[in-house]
C-alpha cells in the first residue's frame, strides 16, 4: 500500500481546525501540519484555497480540500473506520444540524481572536526560530 500523504494548514487558535486535528486523531491517521500566520499567508496557502483563503487546508496525495465541515465528511467517507458520525441518518443530519448551528452562531468571536493576535507581535518576528526548531 502506498504511503498516504496527510498535511494539514492551521492555526494554534482556529476551532475548525481543530475539528480536523480531532478527527484524524479519533482516525489514528499520521500527518504533517503547517502553521500558518494570518497576518503573513504562505503562497502554499494562497495557492491551495485560493477562493477563501483561509485555514483549515488539508491537502491528501497532493489534492487540497478547505473547509471545516467538507473535510470532516471527507476523512470520513475516504476512512471507514472509526466513523465521525452516528450510523442513522436522522441521527447523522441532527449532527450536522448543530455543527451548522454552532458555525452560524459564531458572531464573529473567531475572529475578534484572530484580530487580537494579529495585532500582537508574533513571539517569531521578535525571536525568529532557528531551522532546528521548525
Amino acid at each position: 500500500m502506498a504511503k498516504v500523504e496527510l498535511k494539514l494548514l492551521r492555526t494554534w487558535s482556529s476551532r475548525f481546525s481543530l475539528r480536523i486535528v480531532w478527527a484524524l486523531q479519533l482516525k489514528g491517521l499520521e500527518y504533517d501540519t503547517v502553521f500558518e500566520d494570518l497576518s503573513d499567508k504562505s503562497p502554499l496557502l494562497l495557492q491551495l484555497n485560493p477562493a477563501f483563503k483561509k485555514v483549515p487546508v488539508l491537502l491528501h496525495n497532493g489534492n487540497p480540500i478547505s473547509e471545516s465541515l467538507v473535510i470532516l465528511e471527507y476523512i470520513d467517507e475516504i476512512w471507514k473506520h472509526n466513523p465521525l458520525l452516528p450510523d442513522h441518518p436522522y441521527d447523522r443530519a441532527r449532527a450536522r444540524f448543530w455543527a451548522k448551528f454552532g458555525d452560524d452562531k459564531d458572531n464573529g468571536f473567531e475572529s475578534k481572536v484572530d484580530r487580537f493576535f494579529l495585532s500582537v507581535p508574533s513571539i517569531h518576528t521578535i525571536m525568529p526560530l532557528n531551522d532546528s526548531y521548525k
